[in-house]
């Protein structure tokens, strides 16, 4: 089979593409630097000329609408023209989340379920994005807790594995929602940022709770990312065992 991954050079985007070439296919990175502009749809059809399927990892929550809900719409349509199964990577909670990148998410979605058949599968944070909310409310000895805030963390291998099987397995017929992807433990931000801390070799933090201002903190305060008991499948490295193969010092997202 013949696999186009956008954002094939990106963390998640690499690994799709390690995982399908790994099973003996072709994984083909679409990116900018090898022609395919989602911003303005430049070199996206000839991209999918003779692919199976796109895997769509490429993203840049920084320019508002432009990647995440029109590149989005863009590729949707240019797949569903060529009859090529798009496998989607997308939020665990999005649906009634006020956070402006989850709005995008969830247009990104409709723009996906209008365009034809294709495959949606909704993970949790990433590990990385898990210990980087600890470190940000992490202040010296002290931890900010919000509310009953908590991630369901998951390993972006393991991610990366679910979308190569979508993108090597059947098309659907319509479009699909995926089973949700979720790591097997949930942690409060307290229990995160003790583990962040022991890694470098510091003690456990004081978490001091404080309460939700807006309604994005409120929507995290009630923990409306992680997903609700037996809905997801769950798999991947914990966080600890991610943890135990990162530098000292974390850094990034």
């Amino acid at each position: 089979m013949r696999v186009v991954v956008t954002g094939g050079a990106g963390d998640l985007g690499s690994r799709v593409v390690g995982k399908i070439r790994e099973r003996g296919h072709d994984a083909v990175p679409a990116s900018r630097r090898t022609g395919v502009d989602l911003s303005s749809g430049a070199g996206v059809d000839a991209a999918l000329r003779g692919a199976d399927a796109v895997v769509h990892c490429a993203d840049d929550a920084s320019a508002g609408d432009t990647v995440t809900v029109h590149g989005t719409r863009r590729l949707a349509d240019a797949a569903a023209a060529q009859g090529v199964h798009l496998v989607h990577i997308s939020i665990v909670g999005i649906d009634d989340h006020p956070m402006a990148y989850y709005r995008r998410k969830l247009r990104a979605e409709q723009a996906i379920a209008a365009a034809g058949p294709a495959t949606v599968l909704r993970a949790t944070q990433f590990h990385s994005l898990a210990a980087f909310f600890a470190r940000t409310l992490t202040k010296g000895p002290v931890t900010f807790a919000i509310g009953d805030m908590a991630f369901q963390p998951v390993d972006t291998d393991h991610v990366a594995l679910r979308l190569a099987d979508l993108a090597l397995g059947p098309s659907p017929t319509a479009y699909a929602r995926a089973r949700d992807l979720a790591g097997p433990d949930v942690l409060t931000v307290g229990e995160l940022a003790t583990l962040v801390r022991a890694h470098r070799g510091a003690s456990a933090p004081r978490v001091v709770h404080l309460p939700a201002v807006g309604s994005v903190l409120t929507a995290f305060a009630r923990a409306d990312n992680v997903p609700a008991a037996g809905t997801a499948e769950t798999g991947g490295r914990t966080f600890a065992a991610w943890l135990a193969d990162q530098p000292a010092r974390l850094s990034g997202r």
